[in-house]
């Protein structure tokens, strides 16, 4: 079944706070503001942002039979923190139970929470619109603001930094697809620079 937009958002919302509801509105609105920018797709960075966190509150036990049971999804995630498996959940979810078949779109869902080597456009997109969204507030959330306006790989860059900062400081494990996240847009950036010189 085909959602209508707002059928989606009734059925997304349903299934968290309303808190969470209201920081899914942010992450839309900002979103499209990036992809218009940016020179992405609006339309697909708004139905990925309203899909982003679908699977944020469901109980443990339920995301982890979905990513057991769908063979595309990783299941080396299983044996990180519970905190990461909600983006995977997304990713199989968005086409079983809402009908979201576009591989952009739900590769968007799939890497907002840790990035990955080779970001498209789009996954970019929806990632720092996460951490930039108007209703976040944490130290250096100002800093990524100001990063996202010179280059989505700017952005992203000090997002991840800020992420990576923070679980050395509580001692937690850094899930290594991040720092590659990190590593391979402090590439990106490199090569950009090279060609601009050439």
């Amino acid at each position: 079944m085909k959602y209508s937009r707002e059928q989606l958002m009734e059925a997304v919302s349903g299934q968290m706070p309303e808190k969470r509801w209201k920081h899914t509105l942010g992450v839309m609105h900002t979103s499209v503001e990036l992809a218009q920018r940016y020179a992405a797709d609006p339309d697909k960075a708004e139905l990925a942002a309203i899909l982003h966190d679908v699977a944020k509150y469901w109980p443990v036990q339920q995301m982890e039979e979905v990513i057991r049971s769908h063979p595309e999804c990783d299941q080396e995630l299983l044996e990180h923190d519970k905190q990461l498996w909600h983006s995977e959940v997304g990713y199989c979810v968005a086409a079983r139970d809402y009908g979201v078949d576009d591989p952009e779109i739900r590769n968007a869902i799939r890497w907002h929470t840790s990035g990955r080597v080779g970001m498209s456009l789009l996954d970019k997109v929806v990632c720092l619109a996460d951490y930039i969204e108007p209703g976040r507030d944490f130290p250096g959330v100002e800093h990524i603001r100001k990063q996202a306006k010179k280059s989505l790989e700017q952005g992203l860059i000090a997002g991840f930094d800020s992420t990576i900062t923070l679980l050395l400081e509580k001692k937690k494990v850094i899930f290594p697809l991040t720092v590659l996240s990190r590593n391979d847009l402090i590439q990106q950036l490199k090569q950009r620079k090279t060609e601009v010189h050439e």
